[in-house]
C-alpha cells in the first residue's frame, strides 16, 4: 500500500514538473514571437513629443565611422539624447572623429551643452580580431558578450543605431534577449554600407535572417530585391 502511493506521488511529482517545464517553455517560445512580430513593426515616436531618446552609437572602423558620421550629421541632435558613443577597445581613431563631431555641435549652439545633449564614449572588446584564429575567438567572443551586458546594464538605450561593424553584435544580441525578458526595448536600426551592392554584410545579414534589427536600411535596389524585409532609403552618402 506504501509503495503504492509512493509509486502515485512520485509519478504526479514527474507530471507536475513536465508541465510547468512546458508551461514556461511556451511562453518563453510566445514571448520570443511577441518580440519578432513587434519588431516588424516598430514604433514611429511623435515628432512634436519632447522625449529624448538615450541613444547608442556603435561605431566601425575606416569607412564605417565615416558613413556613421555622415548620418549623424542629419540626426535630430536634440531628440536623440544622451548619445552614447561605442567603439572595439583597439580603435581609437572613431571616438576621436566622434568627439569632433560633438565638439562642433557644442560651438554651433554657442557651448549649450544643455541643448544638444551630452555626449558619453566607451570601448568594447571585439568578438575577434582580424587573423584571430576561429579557436580562440571563442573565448574573445564569450568576453566580448560579457562586456555588452555590463554596458547595456549601464547605458540602457532607447535606441541602438550601426551600419556594419562586428562589434555591434554582441550589442544587439543582449538587446533583444532585453526585449524578450521585458527589461529593456531597444529599438535597433541598422544602416547597410554603401559599399555593399550585391549582398549584404555578415552583420546586416545575422540581424535579418535572426529578426533582430527593428528596421534594416540599405542602400541598393538589388538587395532590397534579395532581402524583401529590408528598406530601401536610396544612397545615403
Amino acid at each position: 500500500m506504501e509503495n503504492s502511493i509512493s509509486n502515485c506521488l512520485s509519478v504526479s511529482a514527474s507530471n507536475l514538473t513536465a508541465l510547468l517545464v512546458i508551461g514556461i517553455v511556451t511562453v518563453f517560445v510566445i514571448r520570443v514571437l511577441y518580440v519578432l512580430h513587434r519588431s516588424a513593426r516598430p514604433r514611429h515616436p511623435n515628432s512634436s513629443s519632447q522625449q529624448h531618446l538615450s541613444t547608442l552609437i556603435v561605431l566601425g572602423s575606416g569607412g564605417h565611422t565615416a558613413e556613421m558620421i555622415n548620418l549623424l550629421n542629419v540626426l535630430q541632435k536634440e531628440r536623440f539624447k544622451p548619445r552614447y558613443y561605442i567603439a572595439a577597445a583597439t580603435d581609437n581613431m572613431s571616438l576621436q572623429k566622434a568627439q569632433v563631431l560633438e565638439n562642433s555641435l557644442l560651438d554651433d549652439q554657442g557651448g549649450r551643452e544643455k541643448v544638444v545633449g551630452s555626449a558619453h564614449y566607451m570601448q568594447i572588446y571585439r568578438s575577434r580580431e582580424v587573423g584571430q584564429s576561429y579557436l580562440t575567438s571563442v573565448g574573445t567572443t564569450l568576453l566580448a558578450i560579457a562586456h555588452a551586458l555590463w554596458l547595456m546594464i549601464k547605458i540602457r538605450p532607447q535606441v541602438i543605431l550601426c551600419n556594419g561593424p562586428g562589434t555591434c553584435i554582441p550589442i544587439c544580441v543582449i538587446a533583444f534577449i532585453f526585449k524578450v525578458f521585458g527589461i529593456r526595448w531597444s529599438y535597433i536600426f541598422y544602416v547597410e554600407s554603401i559599399a555593399r551592392v550585391k549582398r549584404l554584410s555578415l552583420s546586416a545579414l545575422l540581424l535579418y535572417k535572426l529578426r533582430m534589427a527593428d528596421q534594416l536600411f540599405v542602400q541598393w535596389p538589388q538587395l532590397k530585391n534579395k532581402y524583401p524585409r529590408a528598406h530601401y532609403v536610396g544612397r545615403l552618402m
